[in-house]
């Protein structure tokens, strides 16, 4: 039994409530025993090792909702000149910089395998607890279509990793069935088209509602929730009234779309930076040239229709698309949503305590409590007084995942 004390902090515990000053956590192997003021503890009476946290701020292990660990940009032509094998290296570096960053759970939206799990798990290499979709569902044509008009197909297959293409009812029960075989913990299904995809736009509706039902259904069979990408308001409606647990991306949503969201409970998961990066790229001639009039244009509509969809009090959960931008710089989201109207304390919560909901596993990671996992992020500066400070890798001195330190600038 090993016991581990965090000490001379201020306390954020994802919660919401106050800031605890002079606070201390103890934490007994991997799970968190004690949160709180330090002058309350009491300490067993064994040996323990202690870190001063040198007055900085103690908050939960961050997730991201929503993020590409295998993906280094979308580059179609990476496929074409690259190994297999490379994607998987360069994910390492990936996910180093992902927990680094002081995220600590991720949802990956696809092209993570069981086996990129399993790595992590067994302590191969350094990385985020996940939850994997393994392929996203994709019409013929649809958002994760890679086939070219040129004819060639940029697509990446390797056994574990099941084709993203279904169409029509049978076709699409078979998939959810494939993707589940291949270790899904949750099914992500591409309800319209996007800004990066060749053959389509973000607007354009995907999956009949007759298809949706079937997705709905087969992932229920084993309790898995369904994530959907969905831009245009037609798509993300059908998604919503099919019974899809969480909206990402969210673009045009409307009011009918917002009133529905929030009838039925579904967690939308803005991804901010990543339209924001994507104009950025696009004004410097960084994206493929299908892609350059979409991104222009939907930043500034997905922006303003983020902060109707917060001001009517839809429930969200940070997530990023970091792997169709950088990896690392997830914490950049917080300030934009920041931006849109939460203040520091909800941003803080919807990477933590909601977004911990988000993905069901509320119950051991998410918030700073007695009994639940001790993944814990130590900041210099106070994120209260600068969200912003959080996106800069610097200023997480320390990251503790279920107690064991993965990165340690104290």
């Amino acid at each position: 039994m090993t016991y581990f004390l965090i000490h001379n902090g201020t306390l954020i515990d994802g919660t919401g409530k106050p800031p605890v000053s002079d606070a201390a956590i103890l934490i007994r192997d991997d799970f968190i025993e004690y949160v709180g003021p330090e002058d309350s503890l009491k300490l067993p009476g064994v040996k323990i090792r202690k870190v001063d946290a040198d007055g900085g701020f103690l908050l939960p292990g961050f997730i991201d909702s929503h993020l590409h660990l295998m993906a280094n940009g979308f580059h179609m032509e990476d496929t074409m000149y690259n190994p297999l094998s490379l994607f998987f290296y360069k994910a390492v570096e990936n996910m180093r910089r992902t927990v680094n960053a002081g995220v600590t759970t991720v949802r990956d939206g696809g092209l993570a395998d069981y086996g990129v799990k399993m790595a992590v798990e067994k302590g191969l290499i350094i990385g985020p607890r996940m939850q994997i979709s393994v392929t996203p569902l994709s019409i013929t044509g649809g958002h994760f279509d890679f086939w070219l008009k040129s004819g060639f197909d940029m697509k990446i297959s390797y056994p574990g990793f099941p084709d993203s293409i279904c169409d029509g009812v049978e076709d699409v029960r078979r998939k959810v069935r494939e993707i589940m075989r291949a270790g899904a913990d949750v099914i992500k299904v591409m309800a319209t088209g996007g800004v990066i995809s060749a053959n389509d736009s973000p607007e354009h509706p995907q999956f009949s509602k007759e298809e949706f039902k079937v997705i709905i259904d087969e992932a229920r069979t084993r309790g898995l929730k369904i994530m959907a990408h969905a831009h245009g308001a037609e798509g993300i409606k059908n998604a919503v009234e099919a019974g899809i647990d969480s909206v990402e991306h969210g673009t045009y949503l409307d009011r009918e779309a917002i009133d529905m969201i929030l009838e039925r409970g579904v967690y939308l998961i803005p991804t901010l930076i990543t339209q924001k990066y994507n104009r950025i790229k696009a004004e410097s001639g960084g994206l493929a040239e299908y892609s350059v009039k979409d991104a222009l244009r939907i930043e500034s509509i997905h922006r303003k229709n983020m902060e109707k969809a917060y001001q009517a009090g839809v429930t969200m959960a940070m997530g990023t698309d970091c792997g169709v931008i950088e990896h690392g710089v997830n914490l950049q989201e917080l300030g934009l949503l920041c931006e849109i109207g939460m203040t520091p304390m909800e941003a803080i919560t919807s990477a933590t305590k909601v977004a911990a909901e988000c993905l069901g596993w509320q119950d051991k990671i998410g918030t700073l409590e007695a009994g639940k996992l001790a993944d814990i992020v130590i900041s210099k500066t106070d994120p209260l007084s600068d969200i912003n400070s959080l996106g800069n890798p610097d200023n997480i001195r320390m990251v503790l995942k279920e107690g064991k330190i993965i990165k340690d600038f104290l």
